[in-house]
This record gives structure tokens, C-alpha cells and sequence, in this order.
């Protein structure tokens, strides 16, 4: 199939108000030409495509020529910040491709064994000057400046492949520049195996019946808005790389490399995913209410534009990095400090096993305001553990849940620090925290693992222990279906069955898989044989207290029943 959607992406709506938009449908020999000067700003994310997104362009175009000569083929759309006069071409959507097509250009100059169509190659990759012109010689496509000197040295200039694929993945400096080896070479396998016509039939098609529709514009913000509604293969920028886009383009030249440097630093401390999902808190703790809309749209209106243009580099200071870092102590458990660090991060492990993550904007506020604060922090995280873990156990969910935080924030911001006072439970709120852990524990099997492996913390005394065993799973010891005959009929009655066999009482963690079973054996058996790992002890406390009881009977489960709820209403403070 075709990498695009050919005339329909040319379909732009009037409502855009785009400046001075210009779109068309521009054979590929006019796009690698004197007529554009591409360039990759540096707030784009770096090259990407893999081999699977580079052999697939290849098979595109292949089966095409097959089809026939005369057909042309569209290769989507790219969308360029440039003004009508001028060749200089910002790119802002199609930066994969183009790569990507110059890389197949200079597998094809390497291979041919024609000089004059090397010469006709060489000229699509770099533009080879003109003093009648006044055109200085320069590649075609210039990368961002951490690959641009690597891509022009091994794939632009001509004759130097061979010398890329003799060096090891492992060597190269960046993701992007190991991408462009890996696919060059993946290019040149496919394509050395085909003789001199077969490569020539595909040159003639990528250069007289292959088009791209250019779209230009010479407004960044009504780029961004065309490509959004593009139909093409390349890779579409997320909201956090268009925030980007008006951040630096809004502060001066001589500092957007620092600050592009800065941005670009902080995405690759915590991923591109983990990166866009900052922005979401991030807007949280600005609005201080659930978001209703895209955030695309939000994030400027509720907190962007009030640095946009003049405070550009503040909101990269003040915002974007010491946020960026917050969230990575937060997510990789590594809050340091001369005192008290293991505290911080133990409770980071600890909401982390919630099964939300509404509770991070609150925590990020924490980090970033009170850093140096190890006390201060842990007395913090206490009350949004327990806050949290209360709203979990009543099953509360998004909305209000949302709402609670938000309450918080405001009344961060309000200066009520430790004292905020919708982080303190009703009476209520406790009676139905109470009441949730007195019932059927099991069957809230979104909150089951969190608040037995909070209770094992508790039983264990050992505050902040880690639990990294690769498998847990929730068991229980009366079985819900025992065999007939059973000593477990004999000791329960239906009735007991049904009020004991899903409550805290009975249930147990174990951290390997066993066989189904045995999860019936008689109470002696299912000690020796099942809640014990290798070396016959349980790895949990939870675990290790049914070990010692002699017998599993509802006075037994009556007992601990009580024993369990004392220990998390010490732990949660819902006296």
C-alpha cells in the first residue's frame, strides 16, 4: 500500500486559519532539490525508524513498480515552517521519512556501477553549489546537531557505507545514529541482491512517479495544527513535543540549544512515555481540576501560555526539569538525602503498588517544593499513603478521587502544608475504611494485593521492606471449594464457609506459582506442601503466622481476624 493518503491530505479545513498555507502534491525529484534546504529543529524528537519501518518503505515502493511505471505513488505528506521566498525548510512533520529516503538514495548511489547515475544520486543528497547562484555546497537534509556530522560523514558523502557497516552498534554515539546504521545496512542487503536494472527501474520510479505533498506554512503553530490532521506514516508529535516547539522557538536564538539540550535531557531521563505523562500532572497541579479536554488544548491555556514568549526559558528552569527530576525520584524509588532517604523512598514503593496513580501530582508537589525536607516529606507521604489507601479500600473512584487531590493542591498552594485538611478522614471515611477490611477482602481484586502486602509490612515490623519477588498471588486457607470429605467440612459449616472464606482471616501471600490442586489439601498438607517455598518457610509474615497455628478453625480465624485489623488500624491510624 501506499505510505500515504495521496490528494486527500491536501483536505485542510478553513477554520484553521492557517497564514499563507501552500500545499502541493512535488515529485520527489523536486523535493530533493535547490528549492529546500530541510532542517530538523532541534526540539523534534531524533530519528527513529526502525528496520521493520525502512524494509517496509522499501517493499512499498517495490510493489508499486511492479504495478506498473505509469502509476504514480504517494509517500503521505510533510509539513515544513517555510516562507515562499526562501529554501529554508523547518521540518515538522516527515522527519522519518525524509531520513529514511535518503538513506535508500545513498544505498542506491553506493551500489550503482553507473558513474552518471551516481553523479544524478549525489545530487539529490547534497546540493553541490553554484556560484551563478550563489548556492554554497551543503547536504540537502541537515539533522539535529548530535547527528547531523555523523549522517553527513556516512551517508550523505558518497563512498562511505562500507565504513559504517564495519562499525559496531555499540560505538555510536546516539539512538538515532544507531537507527540510521541499522537501516542503511538492512537497505543495502535487500537492495545488493538485485542486479543493475531492477535498482535503475527503482530509481527512475522514485524519481519521476514518486510524490510527497508539501505542505508549507510560515507559522509554527499552524503547522502543528495541519499535521495533526494529516494522514501519513511518520511518526506523529505528542503534545509534549509541540510544547517544546513554542517553548524554544519562543526564546532567543543564542540560548535554544541550551535550553533544547535541557528539554531534551529531561525526556531522556524518563522516556518518552513517562515524559508526555508529566505534562498531565504537571497541568493537574496548575488547575487543581480533573481534566476535561485534550491536553493538547488545556495544558496551554491553564499553564503554558502564561510563560509564552517572554518567560520561555523559566517554565525549562522552573517547571520542566526540576519537575522532570521529582517525577524520576518518584517512579525509580532514588529520593537522596544526608538523613532519612530510605523513609521517602519507602513510601514511593509503597503508592506505587496502588492500582491509580492520581496520587503523583500531590507527590510531585512535594518534591519539588520541599526537597530538602526528608522530615517534612515523610510526614507528607504518611498522610497521602493513608489518604490514598482509604479511598482504595472504599472503593472510590475517579472523579471524586480526582477531586480530593485537587482539594489538596489548592490547599497547598494556600500555604496549609502538613495541616492540608482534606488529607484527614472523616469519621465516616474511617467507619467505611473499617468496614471494607472487615469484609471480602478477596473479591476487590483491585485492592486485595495492595492492602495484604501493606498488612505483611505491618506484621513483619520492618518498615519499608521490598517486595521484588517476580510473581505474588492471594491464597487462601480454608479453600473456596473444598473436596468432599475433607477434614474442611467437617470443621465449617456452610454457613461459616461463606462468612470466613473470602475475609483478611484467611487469606495468605505466596510469591510462586503452585499446582491448583493442592490448594484443597487438609490444613497439615497445605502448610507443609503449599505455604512453604524450597527450604519449608514462607517468605511472608502474613504467611508465617499460619504456619504456627496447630488448627484452621473459625474460633482460629475469629482471633486473627481481630489480630490483623488491629495492626492496619495502627497502621492507617483509624482509631
Amino acid at each position: 500500500m501506499p505510505l500515504g493518503g495521496g490528494n486527500d491530505a491536501l483536505l485542510i479545513r478553513d477554520d484553521t486559519k492557517v497564514k499563507q498555507l501552500e500545499a502541493h502534491e512535488v515529485p520527489l525529484r523536486k523535493v530533493f532539490c535547490s528549492d529546500y534546504d530541510f532542517r530538523i529543529p532541534e526540539y523534534q524528537r531524533p530519528y527513529s525508524w526502525g528496520t521493520e519501518q525502512a524494509c517496509q518503505l522499501l517493499e512499498d515502493l517495490t510493489e508499486a513498480l511492479d504495478r506498473g511505471p505509469d502509476e504514480p505513488y504517494f509517500l503521505g505528506s510533510v509539513v515544513l515552517v517555510k516562507s515562499s521566498d526562501e529554501t529554508s525548510a523547518d521540518v515538522i512533520d516527515g522527519q522519518q521519512r525524509l531520513t529514511t529516503l535518503t538513506i535508500l538514495l545513498a544505498v542506491l548511489r553506493d551500489l550503482t556501477t553507473d558513474s552518471g547515475l551516481a553523479r544524478e544520486l549525489e545530487v539529490m543528497l547534497q546540493e553541490p553549489g553554484s556560484k551563478v547562484q550563489g548556492l554554497a555546497s551543503k547536504p540537502r537534509l541537515t539533522l539535529r546537531d548530535r547527528d547531523t556530522e555523523f549522517f553527513t560523514q556516512h551517508v550523505q558523502n558518497p563512498g562511505q557505507l562500507q565504513a559504517l557497516f564495519a562499525r559496531k552498534p555499540e560505538t555510536l554515539a546516539t539512538d538515532a545514529q544507531r537507527s540510521i546504521h541499522a537501516n542503511a545496512k538492512a537497505l543495502w542487503e535487500l537492495l545488493h541482491s538485485r542486479d543493475e536494472n531492477a535498482r535503475l527501474g527503482l530509481v527512475q520510479l522514485l524519481g519521476q512517479k514518486t510524490f510527497l505533498v508539501i505542505v508549507t506554512t510560515p507559522d509554527l503553530n499552524s503547522a502543528h495544527r495541519i499535521f495533526s490532521v494529516m494522514n501519513a506514516r511518520g511518526l506523529d508529535l505528542s503534545p509534549a513535543d509541540i510544547f517544546k516547539s513554542q517553548v524554544v522557538g519562543a526564546i532567543p536564538e543564542v540560548l535554544s540549544k541550551v535550553y533544547a539540550d535541557k528539554w531534551e535531557d529531561a525526556e531522556a531521563t524518563l522516556g518518552h512515555d513517562d515524559f508526555g505523562d508529566l505534562f498531565l500532572h504537571i497541568r493537574m497541579i496548575f488547575s487543581k481540576e480533573r481534566g476535561k479536554r485534550e491536553l493538547l488544548k488545556e495544558f496551554p491555556e491553564q499553564v503554558l501560555n502564561a510563560y509564552l514568549p517572554d518567560r520561555a526559558t523559566e517554565f525549562v528552569d522552573d517547571i520542566v526539569v526540576p519537575y522532570a527530576n521529582a517525577y524520576a525520584q518518584m517512579r525509580d524509588h532514588s529520593y537522596t538525602a544526608a538523613h532519612g532517604a530510605d523513609l521517602i523512598n519507602a513510601w514511593f514503593r509503597r503508592l506505587d503498588k496502588i492500582e491509580n496513580n492520581d496520587w503523583r501530582p500531590v507527590a510531585l508537589w512535594a518534591l519539588r517544593h520541599h526537597s530538602d525536607e526528608p522530615a517534612w516529606l515523610d510526614a507528607f507521604l504518611k498522610q497521602l499513603e493513608r489518604l490514598a489507601a482509604s479511598m482504595l479500600v472504599r472503593h472510590v473512584y475517579n472523579t471524586p478521587r480526582v477531586r480530593r487531590y485537587a482539594e489538596i493542591l489548592r490547599e497547598l498552594d494556600a500555604g496549609a502544608g502538613l495541616n492540608a485538611p482534606s488529607f484527614d478522614l472523616t469519621s465516616r471515611e474511617i467507619e467505611e475504611t473499617l468496614q471494607g477490611l472487615e469484609g471480602d477482602i478477596y473479591l476487590y481484586t483491585k485492592g486485595r494485593r495492595y492492602i495484604l502486602l501493606r498488612l505483611d509490612e505491618a506484621l513483619a515490623k520492618s518498615p519499608g521492606v521490598r517486595y521484588e519477588h517476580r510473581l505474588i498471588t492471594v491464597e487462601h486457607v480454608l479453600p473456596q471449594n473444598p473436596s468432599p470429605g475433607s477434614q474442611w467440612l467437617n470443621d465449617f459449616t456452610n454457613k461459616e464457609r461463606q462468612e470466613w472464606t473470602h475475609r483478611l482471616a484467611n487469606l495468605v501471600l505466596l510469591n510462586q506459582a503452585k499446582n491448583s490442586e493442592a490448594q484443597n489439601f487438609d490444613f497439615e498438607k497445605k502448610k507443609s506442601k503449599y505455604f512453604t517455598g524450597k527450604r519449608g518457610v514462607a517468605t511472608f509474615a502474613l504467611t508465617s503466622q499460619v504456619l504456627s497455628e496447630p488448627e484452621w478453625t473459625p474460633t482460629t480465624m475469629q482471633d486473627r481476624q481481630k489480630t490483623l485489623l488491629g495492626a492496619l488500624r495502627d497502621e492507617w491510624d483509624l482509631a
